[in-house]
């Protein structure tokens, strides 16, 4: 082909392009303009599940929205579907113009009867009518109907787990337990309604799911169900019968076991009345307690304990007797005759009836019923009426005694409590005078005026007269005797102006029940005779310590004291002598004399009348001056040595030495010296460590603290008093300290170490060789 052909065949094609073009540019054009409806969502057939709420929009597609008139929708039976109305709720179907010239079809819960087609129809420009629908198929999603959530079965028995599910199409259901599938055995049987579980027993607890599932739609919906096994309520402690104590607080328990717990309750049968509801009634649904405040007699009851929870019921009876507090209403005060029977009674009642006995106040030894073992006089009796709750206790007293009188307590008893009462009996008797047959003669002198007293006893109270050489002293009138007071005390007050009253008054007393008489002497009293005897004990320089026996005295008339006078030998003027007086129960010292002196010295005795005459006229000489006597240590042996006391110390490192102060034999002591050794006994004999000895002298006291001792060790101890004559002879006591704690071994304990091992060593080898004792001690000493 020539250049000019390939260049025509070129513009051709260019031209059959361009046209090809035009004629689809027109045809598009003109496809645009052709007016029409457009539902949305654009499907024209919609799935919609039942009970959901849909909008289908209607949008006119046309060039011109301002031609589009009359639009709206139609439902599946060809009917215009009206807009929502104001003011009002919403129908099950309207229509609403939305924004963009649409028309929405608001459906607000699709039913099944709302499937079918659906038509959007307007008019355009006046001449063309617009028409599309849209098809709305309806189906029921799975919806669960009997599907609780949580789900109870009750322990062995056969529980079905409810999962009733609803669909359209149908559904098909399976199983999950804690996330594994079940599958239909023995055990659990999958059912159209729920899962099948045989003989519940506890390890069925768990989460299950229901799993629906509908092939047609391709849903899938889980429900999850949790399965909590339950156990029926068992009442494992209620007792048959229970007691209550009137006016007091009572609590009973029933308590039961189940899952859940229980729920308890209480009923009062004869009222059907449940106690939660009560006064004085408290329950405790939890713990099962029912507590009452105060218990009365109308809470004697039945009562029914029920437990209750979601596995079921259980009920219980226990009958509640009300035990009534005893309660004494009779007992008197009784009296009788000395030598007749006297009974006391006492009466009581509550529920059941208390059992009644007696004592005598004061004691805690109670009565037994019958005769007592102790006293065959005495019985206690008693009776009971149980029917009427009364009881009646009787103590009967034979051949009744003066002792026999006094208070006596009723003690009733039963289960609820003891109720006390307190009666007398008075144990009559004629008068008596054995009280006063030891009483001392009444004395007087010089005309001093006398009370004979008399006292009379007996019950009742006896009436007195006095009698003076047979005549009634009340019908003589005599001004030197008066009487004050007829009984149970009477005196006589006597005037002895003359020596014929110094005599026998006779008292005689008289009751009912016999009389008695009583002999009362006055007695003209006398000063004491002559002393019997004065002999010296002991001598010092300056003082004589007598022994003084005196004369004899009449009862009721007694010594007060002793009285010496005493002067030198060569001064015969008594009326200078010197005076001093001891009671009879003091050592009779005299003191302040003169070393080397003759004196003389004469004693008499003094009463209530006065001092007796002088006698016992004896000398005695003093001592030339001389050391000290002995001091006398304070100390009371505590430990007991074959050969001597051993005092000791309540402390292992000191002790406290106490004396008291000696005779200075004519020269004052101006000091004491103490020496204190320890050491050990052997075969009897003191051996001390004397170069440990201390020597301390101490003045003006009369005690010294040793320090600085041993403990667990013996000491001698020796203290003599000094004076400008010398020292006296020692006095000498063993004192032992304590054991002390264990020491360390240091330098300043080395004497502790060595008394330590002479004691051990005395303590380990007693059979020894007093020798060869002394051999090791001797060494361990130089060791």
């Amino acid at each position: 082909m020539g250049q000019l052909q390939r260049q025509r065949v070129a513009r051709l094609a260019t031209l059959l392009y361009v046209m090809l073009c035009s004629c689809l540019t027109i045809e598009l054009c003109s496809a645009q303009q052709e007016p029409r409806l457009q539902i949305y969502p654009t499907q024209e057939v919609q799935r919609k599940p039942v009970g959901k709420s849909l909008i289908l929009t209607c949008r006119p597609n046309v060039p011109d929205q301002a031609l589009v008139t009359d639009l709206q929708w139609k439902d599946n039976m060809n009917n215009t579907i009206l807009p929502k109305p104001t003011g009002r709720n919403h129908p099950p179907m309207y229509t609403e113009t939305l924004p963009g010239e649409s028309l929405g079809l608001m459906i607000t819960a699709l039913t099944s009867e709302m499937g079918g087609k659906y038509y959007c129809t307007a008019s355009y420009a006046n001449t063309e009518i617009l028409q599309t629908s849209v098809t709305i198929k309806t189906y029921v999603a799975i919806t669960w109907t009997n599907a609780p959530e949580n789900q109870f079965p009750i322990l062995g028995s056969d529980y079905v787990v409810k999962c009733e599910v609803k669909a359209d199409p149908n559904p098909t259901i399976d199983w999950l337990r804690n996330g594994d599938p079940i599958r239909t055995d023995a055990k659990y049987v999958v059912q159209t309604h729920g899962l099948l579980i045989r003989n519940v027993a506890e390890t069925d607890d768990g989460i299950y799911t229901c799993r629906a599932a509908v092939i047609e739609t391709g849903e899938l919906l889980e429900r999850t169900i949790r399965v909590e096994v339950y156990i029926a309520p068992v009442i494992t402690h209620l007792p048959a019968q229970l007691e209550a104590v009137e006016g007091k607080p009572f609590a009973a328990n029933c308590t039961a076991i189940g899952k859940p717990v229980p729920e308890i309750s209480w009923i009062k049968q004869s009222v059907q009345l449940n106690v939660a509801t009560a006064d004085r009634f408290t329950v405790n649904a939890q713990t099962g307690l029912m507590t009452i405040s105060s218990v009365t007699q109308e809470d004697y009851d039945t009562y029914t304990c029920i437990a209750r929870n979601g596995a079921g019921v259980v009920d219980q009876k226990t009958k509640l007797n009300v035990l009534v507090r005893p309660s004494i209403y009779e007992l008197y005060n009784v009296t009788g005759v000395s030598g007749k029977e006297i009974a006391i009674t006492c009466r009581s009642k509550g529920r059941p009836a208390p059992a009644i006995s007696f004592r005598r106040w004061g004691t805690e030894q109670q009565y037994t019923p019958g005769i007592q073992m102790d006293d065959e006089r005495i019985t206690l009796e008693q009776y009971f009426d149980d029917e009427r709750g009364e009881s009646t206790g009787t103590l009967r007293i034979a051949r009744s005694q003066r002792t026999d009188d006094g208070l006596y307590q009723c003690i009733a008893s039963n289960k609820g409590d003891t109720a006390y009462k307190t009666g007398h009996i008075a144990v009559e008797f004629p008068p008596d005078f054995s009280h006063m047959k030891e009483l001392p003669p009444v004395f007087s002198w010089e005309q001093r005026i006398a009370n004979l007293s008399c006292l009379a006893m007996g019950i009742p109270n006896a009436t007195i007269e006095w009698r003076w050489n047979g005549r009634n002293i009340k019908d003589m009138y005599d001004t030197n005797l008066k009487i004050e007071g007829t009984g149970p005390r009477s005196d006589l007050i006597v005037h002895p102006v003359t020596r014929q009253y110094y005599s026998a008054y006779k008292c005689i007393a008289t009751n009912i029940h016999g009389t008695a008489e009583h002999d009362m002497q006055l007695k003209e009293a006398r000063v004491p005779d002559f002393v019997a005897a004065a002999v010296p004990r002991q001598l010092t320089a300056t003082t004589i310590t007598f022994d003084i026996r005196g004369p004899p005295t009449e009862l009721g008339l007694p010594i007060l004291a002793y009285s010496v006078q005493y002067k030198e030998v060569n001064n015969p003027d008594w009326s200078t002598a010197l005076n001093r007086s001891w009671s009879p129960d003091s050592p009779y010292i005299v003191e302040g004399l003169r070393p080397q002196t003759m004196y003389s010295f004469r004693f008499a005795a003094r009463n209530q009348v006065g001092l007796g005459n002088w006698g016992v006229n004896q000398q005695q000489s003093t001592p030339r001056r001389s050391a000290p006597e002995e001091p006398k240590p304070l100390h009371r042996p505590e430990q007991n040595d074959k050969e001597e006391p051993v005092v000791v110390s309540p402390y292992s490192d000191h002790f406290e030495l106490r004396w008291g102060v000696p005779a200075d034999n004519g020269e004052p002591i101006d000091r004491y010296q103490i020496k204190y050794c320890p050491g050990v006994k052997m075969a009897g004999t003191w051996h001390e460590l004397e170069d440990r000895c201390n020597t301390v002298e101490v003045v003006e006291t009369t005690s010294y603290q040793m320090t600085d001792l041993s403990g667990n060790t013996y000491y001698r101890i020796e203290l003599k008093a000094h004076n400008a004559i010398g020292y006296s002879s020692p006095a000498s006591i063993i004192m032992k300290t304590t054991r002390d704690k264990p020491y360390p071994y240091s330098s300043s304990s080395a004497t502790n170490r060595l008394l330590g091992q002479q004691t051990a060593l005395q303590r380990a080898m007693p059979m020894l060789p007093l020798g060869l004792l002394l051999l090791l001690s001797m060494c361990l000493r130089s060791g």
